[in-house]
């Protein structure tokens, strides 16, 4: 077998809603059907989603999740974040839609149906030998972005940047640009 497809099918409350998100982001929307049942379906590139309509559906509830892998996370990170700053003159980081900002490992975009977007390097490169830090980070990624948990994240962080004096220099202003990030969306900086 060669030239496999899949496409994920989301839910969401509103197709209309999703759509203009989507476009926003830089998408074309290439079908949309209200009835017998909602559906859409949107392209960027080779990116393909769709999405079908539940009468009810409760976004902050939802579990659905994508990956999307490309060779240049930060490129579609700029791409998406300016579309967002043009429609609402910033990224958002909190609330849905949200978008997390971008690290060596991608980055998580919730959309408004709550579907949880993960943008990730195509290859990822394997790491031999992960430090505390690279650890921490990795969990306080997880903690605030897929639990918004961000108090807790922002200590395990805070814990691994005293303890881990030996990190790289690239890990350290890793794990500090996301204690920024952390900061920001608790509004405790700025």
């Amino acid at each position: 077998m060669a030239n496999e497809v899949t496409i994920p099918l989301l839910p969401c409350a509103s197709i209309d809603e999703v759509a203009e998100f989507y476009v926003m982001l830089g998408f074309t929307v290439t079908y949309r059907q209200y009835r017998p049942n909602a559906y859409l379906s949107v392209r960027r590139s080779e990116i393909n989603l769709h999405f079908f309509g539940i009468p009810g559906y409760e976004p902050a509830e939802s579990y659905s999740s994508c990956l999307i892998q490309v060779e240049d996370p930060r490129e579609l990170y700029e791409a998406f974040a300016h579309g967002m700053r043009a429609v609402y003159g910033q990224v958002l980081l909190t609330g849905i839609p949200r978008m997390t900002r971008p690290r060596r490992d991608g980055f998580l975009m919730v959309d408004p149906g709550g579907n949880w977007i993960r943008v990730v390097p195509a290859v990822r490169e394997r790491e031999s030998t992960r430090n505390g830090l690279t650890r921490a980070l990795t969990n306080a990624v997880t903690l605030a972005g897929s639990h918004g948990a961000e108090r807790q994240a922002l200590k395990i962080l805070e814990g691994a940047l005293v303890r881990e004096v030996h990190a790289s220099e690239e890990e350290r202003a890793s794990a500090l640009e996301f204690r920024e990030e952390l900061l920001e969306r608790l509004g405790l900086h700025g």
